[in-house]
């Protein structure tokens, strides 16, 4: 994660927009469809105090922290599959996650040792090195059988549905997860995926863990001083490459973050209803952004913050004028799992620089 500008400051899947999928659309789901369609994108540690922040920033930012005790599986377990099929999990000794926040949760549940596989968005450090059983984001039905999967997960937005029917048919126990939209959704994730792996008593210590350094965090959020007004931020979504240029809304899944963080989503108070929607100068002067949040990799794909200044319409909002931009690693900004607390963290410390608000 990192602050970008050209000088020194004064003022952390995510998945493509949606295909036909197993479920609903959420909003990384969202975006999912905008880069299938232009075929881009390249491409266990000790206990803590549960309620102390996780480091921010550099230090651990590609790690996952896993619980101090790795749990032993009580199974079998039956669960609900978010796409309505009832499901039956007998082992979890080959997992196979196939997004990177659901690997995130697995691993950070103590199971990273059984995981098998990942999904190309589980950037992080500890599954770096599984094979990958997607292929331009759609997961590869023949590669995840190739591994003799006791259980694998999923989310309603994971797909070919073509590829999530022949895993099923195998005879393979799949169980489909609502993706997350917001902070909201960061315990119920954790205590569906610990339910359908046998370890709810883990999922319930995780879910205090996240919550309270959360809390933690939000906590540190400035207070308005001097009659100064919240932030406007806009979410953008970028990949240079492919001219992919979009402008976050109500439905970007951003909202939540920026609230947390004392901000305003300046797509959504400037009436943007959809996820997402092109950007256009017009919108963007609409939205008059104080600061832009960017994921790395599309901040890169743009040439960086001299890049981004070039996309009609940015260099005259303030936060162009300012080259006030905030850019938060691909792999964890949307993710709402174990690590939203690092990801908060960072962008308040980004946002309000001045204050010294640093996690």
């Amino acid at each position: 994660m990192r602050f970008s500008q050209d000088f020194a400051p004064s003022g952390r899947a995510g998945r493509r927009p949606g295909r036909g999928r197993a479920g609903s659309r959420g909003p990384l789901g969202a975006l999912t469809a905008v880069l299938a369609l232009a075929l881009v994108l390249t491409g266990c540690g000790g206990g803590t105090d549960p309620g102390a922040p996780a480091a921010a920033a550099g230090a651990a930012a590609d790690r996952v922290e896993p619980l101090a005790t790795a749990p032993e599986p009580e199974l079998p377990v039956t669960v609900e599959s978010a796409d309505g099929t009832e499901v039956t999990v007998a082992s979890t000794d080959r997992i196979v996650p196939l997004t990177g926040g659901l690997s995130e949760i697995v691993f950070t549940l103590g199971l990273g040792k059984r995981v098998v596989a990942r999904d190309i968005t589980a950037t992080f450090e500890q599954a770096a090195k599984l094979p990958v059983v997607t292929r331009a984001h759609d997961v590869s039905a023949e590669s995840v059988l190739s591994l003799r999967p006791t259980v694998v997960l999923a989310e309603t937005t994971t797909g070919p549905a073509e590829a999530i029917s022949q895993i099923r048919d195998a005879g393979i126990p799949l169980v489909v997860v609502e993706p997350a939209r917001q902070l909201s959704d960061v315990g119920r994730r954790i205590g569906t995926v610990a339910a359908a792996l046998g370890v709810p008593d883990s999922g319930a210590e995780l879910k205090t863990r996240t919550r309270s350094r959360i809390d933690a965090v939000r906590e540190s959020v400035p207070a308005p001083a001097d009659g100064r007004k919240k932030p406007r931020v806009a979410f953008l979504y970028l990949r240079g490459s492919a001219s992919v240029y979009l402008l976050g809304g109500r439905e970007s899944g951003a909202s939540s973050l920026l609230e947390a963080a004392g901000a305003v989503d300046a797509g959504k108070a400037s009436g943007l209803k959809k996820d997402f929607t092109a950007i256009t100068s017009e919108a963007l002067a609409e939205a008059a952004p104080d600061a832009i949040l960017v994921m790395s990799k599309g901040l890169d794909s743009v040439g960086g913050v001299d890049g981004l200044v070039k996309i009609p319409g940015v260099a005259e909002t303030p936060a162009g004028m300012d080259r006030r931009i905030v850019s938060i690693d691909d792999g964890v900004l949307l993710n709402y799992g174990p690590r939203t607390d690092r990801v908060l963290s960072e962008l308040i410390a980004q946002l309000y620089p001045e204050d010294g608000a640093d996690q």
